[in-house]
């Protein structure tokens, strides 16, 4: 794409987290560096359970996913856990290339899947107390909006959170919660509270993302990340002053339109508003 002059008086801002979720709805991994590809960030949502049906699985129907602690170094998914359900054998699996593939559904869109065997369906099974498998994504999915491609997230590659917005909202709740409540891929500071939703082309270190569309959040963000325990906050906050046409909306979905290596404490420049 050919990337538009910065004008002087717009944010600049530094890139403070890398989070990359490799099985869908387990806990996200921090890194230091990561490749931004077209799904986004490497090996982000590669992996997800599913009904017999293909129906995906999420904190939304089994909070207990929260406690799931996956990695996967390309070859290897190990899945461990922790909080009330510590103390479980952590799952090692040699991922399937070429297993056989599967229909499944993210939401009402069709995707494909491979499947991941016998073992780590009954895994997976086990400690939800639900008859699920497990997939790996295969194929080509694009976004609904803005010509970009995704694994198995919701619906866009990636996920922006100032840390702003985040302080935003903490000050206005009785007891503060992390950023990991919103699952973002990238966290970055200096461009003001909700000033993601004022951007629309963002220079994180080498690469440029496109911001979007808005991300209207869910109950998973009511739900502990460390004791799988869900509450009422932060929805009933966010309501009062974040609810934008039908949803309550934190955090910017966003598209790569360049590719490159990203590294916490990349200088965040936004060459283009909204």
């Amino acid at each position: 794409m050919t990337v538009p002059a910065r004008g002087d008086d717009l944010p600049r801002g530094v890139l403070t987290e890398l989070n990359v979720y490799p099985f869908k709805s387990g806990r996200g991994t921090s890194l230091r560096t990561a490749e931004l590809t077209p799904t986004g960030l490497t090996h982000d949502r590669e992996f997800m359970l599913v009904t017999p049906e293909g129906r995906f699985l999420s904190q939304r129907d089994f909070t207990r996913m929260a406690l799931l602690r996956p990695s996967f170094d390309g070859a290897v998914l190990t899945v461990d856990v922790a909080g009330p359900a510590a103390g479980v054998t952590p799952l090692v699996h040699k991922a399937v290339a070429d297993g056989p593939v599967r229909e499944v559904f993210v939401h009402r869109s069709a995707c494909e899947g491979i499947d991941q065997g016998d073992e780590a369906a009954a895994w997976f099974s086990a400690l939800l107390g639900a008859d699920c498998r497990l997939v790996r994504f295969t194929g080509h999915r694009p976004t609904s909006r803005a010509g970009g491609r995704v694994a198995f997230a919701d619906g866009y590659p990636l996920l922006v959170i100032s840390a702003e917005s985040l302080a935003d909202l903490n000050a206005r709740l009785a007891e503060p919660l992390p950023m990991n409540r919103f699952r973002p891929n990238l966290v970055i500071e200096g461009l003001g509270a909700f000033g993601e939703d004022a951007a629309r082309l963002l220079r994180v270190g080498p690469t440029v993302i496109e911001l979007v569309k808005a991300c209207a959040r869910c109950v998973i963000t009511t739900t502990d990340q460390d004791t799988g325990e869900r509450g009422r906050e932060p929805l009933r906050t966010l309501a009062a002053y974040r609810t934008i046409g039908r949803g309550i909306r934190f955090g910017q979905n966003a598209v790569p339109r360049t590719l490159g290596t990203l590294t916490v404490g990349d200088p965040v420049e936004v060459l283009e508003a909204r």
